[in-house]
């Protein structure tokens, strides 16, 4: 009896050993990997020794810029297009990863097209079609949708620190800091991207720009309303007086529940957006599939005039679908 006693306790202690050596090892390796993520990019290359001017001109670089001189629509497709390059943080222009994608594009399509050849399959206009469509979803709209989808998830992440930074910077007016100094914590205390954007902001005013302007650039190149609110805040606040701190809490408070009703209407529109990604998705992903496995598949009937003619409509009909579907699910709150 007291061998099994003494057994039993032996048993306890090693579960009680290895579950505090874990729990130990666990938290030390949270401990480790939160304070690298604090470090934002900018600090990162501050720490680096980069200067502050070739600094600010890397982390701009992607920024949108307007184009005036072209029609206002295509002016509004490329401002939207730059600002998704930005917003995804990757470091090369659009102008770069436009000549990319159609570097791309076209070795994507004679490879294809050598390809058939090679096999054996009869170079004709219904292969010059297929060989476009797959190429086209291959070496174009693969890298449009990642760069996409970094960009959307970038935004969220900031769109969710930014009542964050703004409880930091009340506290810190609250404190006794001034504007400048609140927004240089900031800078050191919050995580990419926002810790990135306020860095931004004050290297701006150390160059000569004015703290609303620098502010309403940040806004401008995210085109977040709460940014904006926050902009406008700052600059009624600079003209009439009054507490920004309580001004500033206000409008945390604002910003969190229009983001909780958000999430609201995200959670009972969840299964109408998994449609539209998947109705998006899904035939870019067959077709690509079947093309690369078993592409007898559509050769076999490439050279048919009805085949040529309904594949190409179905190409637009794919275009337009996916474009009233981002509509209908485009929701504002």
């Amino acid at each position: 009896m007291t061998a099994e006693i003494i057994r039993i306790f032996i048993l306890l202690a090693i579960f009680a050993a290895v579950f505090v050596a874990t729990q130990f090892i666990g938290s030390s390796v949270e401990q480790s990997r939160s304070h690298r993520g604090a470090v934002n990019k900018r600090l990162k290359l501050i720490a680096a020794g980069r200067d502050r001017e070739e600094i600010v001109g890397q982390l701009v670089k992607t920024r949108p810029k307007g184009l005036p001189q072209l029609p206002e629509v295509l002016e509004g497709i490329l401002m939207s297009m730059q600002r998704m390059v930005f917003q995804s943080g990757i470091t090369i222009t659009l102008g770069q990863l436009l000549v990319f994608i159609v570097i791309g594009f076209v070795a994507v399509f004679m490879l294809t097209v050598f390809g058939l050849a090679i096999f054996g399959y009869p170079i004709a206009i219904g292969t010059f079609v297929l060989s476009l469509i797959f190429s086209l979803a291959l070496a174009v709209a693969t890298p449009l949708l990642t760069v996409s989808r970094m960009a959307s998830s970038r935004r969220k992440r900031i769109e969710h620190q930014f009542p964050i930074a703004l409880d930091v910077f009340v506290r810190a007016l609250r404190s006794g800091h001034p504007i400048a100094s609140a927004i240089d914590l900031l800078t050191k205390e919050m995580e990419d991207p926002i810790g990135t954007e306020f860095g931004l902001i004050s290297d701006e005013i150390a160059y000569g720009v004015d703290l609303i302007g620098a502010i309403s650039h940040m806004a401008e190149r995210w085109d977040l309303d709460d940014m904006k609110m926050f902009a406008v805040s700052i600059s009624v606040q600079s003209e009439t007086g009054g507490n920004l701190a309580e001004i500033l809490d206000n409008i945390s408070k604002v910003i969190r529940d229009r983001h909780q009703m958000f999430m609201k209407v995200r959670a009972l529109s969840s299964e109408g957006r998994m449609t539209a990604w998947m109705l998006s998705v899904l035939p870019v992903f067959t077709f690509v599939s079947i093309f690369l496995l078993t592409p007898q598949y559509y050769f076999e009937t490439a050279e048919d005039p009805i085949f040529i003619y309904g594949f190409i409509g179905l190409a637009v009909m794919y275009v337009l679908g996916v474009y009233i579907i981002r509509r209908l699910i485009d929701l504002k709150v």
